[in-house]
């Protein structure tokens, strides 16, 4: 390697370094560490059954014992396929074979040969998903009916391919018209479309799921919205989703920003829950955006983005990994495979933080449920009717818990109720 290339390779890293170091100082600073005092007698340990009844605890076991190695299959079946494409010449091949009905142009073979590569990944997992859906189905979990079920895939796989394909293209693109400073270029562009992404989400994405219809005016309309009042982020609108079209599960959330941002309510809750869970249940969600929780991801997606892509900046200079992938340089189109390995690689790396992070953001929500509602009763039966109807294992292992556990465990979150609860009789 030259001068000029080695200096390039030493800036990304870098570069790469210092917007790591803003995402740690972000985490930091951010996330909530401490939510809670400790109460008198010190804190409500967490009961490994969060108070269901035995049959209810068994039954998700069962659950997890089935769909848990599923879901490590589904993982490992992704890597290592992503893996033997990415570095070996069969990726390579597959993109330069995608490219040659349409001339075989360097920019052909880059759409066609990402859209290629990721139906190749899909396919190669596509019994795995199949078999936790009947698992799903089993557990009355899943109300899709097949067609339904094939084309949800479908929709998933077209949106995935085309704008991974798109965003690819733009690298190679970048690589091929600046080869120095590439990197710089796409890492700004990579955060820009986190950003985007965070807005255009809730108005293009979700729609292509569900259909949405406005909560009927009556009192749990009313109190919701009097809910968003007082929490300080007032909603547009109240929404109910045709969540039962493919979930028997309970869920609802808060989307959008500024003109955009409503409640959203699965139709599953509006069935036989009573309205003070539910307003617990919203209260939690609008406690994200009474401390700015989309904002603060939205952010960190950003600079984790942009550091990443400086990092495949330095890494695709090594010039041993381009020959075992069957590419020459970054703009070559025979580099798409190896580029979603490492992409792979690095979303991999992040999600044990990115759920760290998000357990503790969602205590914090829980804390500001209970704050807002005041009702610590109504926030642990909203938990029980989760855990139960959701068939969510209370008290996970912890190593499952550590990687994949994005909230507490019902346990934990019932633990912060009592705490509370013993905190305000002081």
């Amino acid at each position: 390697m030259d001068r000029a290339p080695r200096a390039g390779a030493r800036a990304a890293l870098l570069v790469a370094a210092l917007l790591g170091t803003a995402f740690v100082v972000v985490v930091a600073v951010r996330t909530p560490w401490t939510l809670l005092p400790t109460p008198p007698g010190g804190a409500t340990p967490a009961s490994a059954d969060a108070g269901l009844p035995a049959a209810v605890v068994a039954r998700a076991e069962s659950l997890a014992a089935a769909i848990r190695p599923a879901s490590v299959a589904n993982l490992l079946l992704g890597l290592v396929t992503s893996a033997l494409l990415g570095l070996t010449r069969l990726g390579s091949r597959l993109v330069t074979a995608a490219g040659r009905p349409l001339g075989g142009r360097w920019g052909w073979q880059v759409l066609l040969g990402t859209v290629a590569l990721v139906l190749v990944g899909r396919l190669v997992t596509l019994p795995v998903a199949a078999y936790a859906e009947v698992v799903r189905h089993r557990y009355g979990l899943s109300t899709r009916s097949w067609p339904l079920w094939l084309r949800d895939v479908g929709v998933s796989t077209a949106i995935d391919a085309g704008l991974t394909a798109l965003v690819v293209l733009v690298l190679v693109a970048l690589a091929r018209r600046a080869p120095r400073t590439w990197w710089a270029w796409a890492s700004v562009g990579a955060a820009g479309l986190v950003v985007a992404g965070s807005f255009l989400y809730p108005v293009v994405i979700q729609p292509a799921f569900n259909s949405f219809q406005p909560l009927p005016a009556g009192q749990l309309r009313t109190d919701v919205l009097e809910l968003a009042e007082e929490s300080g982020s007032p909603v547009q609108d109240v929404l109910v989703a045709d969540a039962s079209r493919r979930t028997t599960s309970l869920n609802a959330y808060v989307s959008g920003f500024g003109a955009t941002r409503r409640v959203v309510l699965y139709d599953t809750l509006l069935a036989d829950v009573p309205p003070a869970e539910i307003e617990s249940i919203v209260a939690h969600e609008l406690g994200h955006v009474a401390t700015d929780d989309v904002l603060t991801g939205t952010l960190l997606g950003a600079l984790g983005a942009a550091a990443g892509v400086c990092l495949l900046g330095w890494l695709l200079t090594r010039a041993p990994l381009l020959r075992r992938a069957g590419a020459d340089s970054p703009g070559d189109p025979r580099v798409v495979p190896l580029v979603l390995l490492l992409v792979l690689l690095g979303s991999l790396v992040a999600t044990p933080v990115q759920n760290l992070v998000s357990r503790h953001v969602e205590a914090r929500a829980d804390l500001h449920a209970l704050d807002l509602t005041g009702d610590a009763a109504a926030f642990i039966e909203m938990q029980r009717r989760l855990a139960e109807t959701n068939v969510s294992d209370p008290s996970p292992p912890a190593p499952w818990q550590w990687w994949f556990g994005s909230h507490p465990t019902t346990a934990q979150r019932i633990a912060l109720a009592e705490d509370w609860l013993r905190l305000g009789e002081r």
